[in-house]
């Protein structure tokens, strides 16, 4: 299988703030539903989503922090396919010396985990089924 990049995650500070820049920008991204999830979703044509969030990462990783020199506001997502690749992925990365932020985790949404590339980029691994390519 071909690895896909799947989605982009901004976690943000104001999501109604940041749907209005990104629906400005000239995407169709529907609007903040109140009371709803803290989280919006777009799938651009070329397949790859956007997703914007305020709990994501701030939930689901104890080392977050906002950005100041250091942190991160934006995850890449790796769709990978079972839940079994993402253990085996993890493992393999860390054992080649890779940061992990996250282990294996069943969260509120996909089965993810998260790891740091080289430069300090956040990757997050998933066997979510709606970030599959064939999706």
């Amino acid at each position: 299988m071909e690895l896909q990049l799947s989605m982009v995650v901004l976690e943000v500070a104001d999501l109604e703030a940041s749907v209005r820049f990104y629906q400005r920008l000239g995407l169709d991204i529907p609007d903040v539903e109140p009371g709803g999830r803290p989280v919006v979703a777009h799938r651009m044509g070329s397949g790859v989503t956007l997703l914007i969030t305020t709990a994501f990462a701030s939930v689901y990783d104890p080392t977050w922090s906002r950005p100041s020199g250091g942190g991160y506001s934006q995850m890449l997502e790796f769709y990978v396919g079972e839940d079994a690749v993402v253990d085996s992925r993890w493992a393999e990365l860390l054992d080649a010396g890779y940061v992990g932020r996250m282990p294996p985790t069943q969260t509120a949404g996909p089965y993810a985990a998260i790891v740091e590339d080289p430069d300090g980029n956040v990757v997050l691994l998933t066997s979510d089924e709606a970030a599959s390519p064939e999706a």
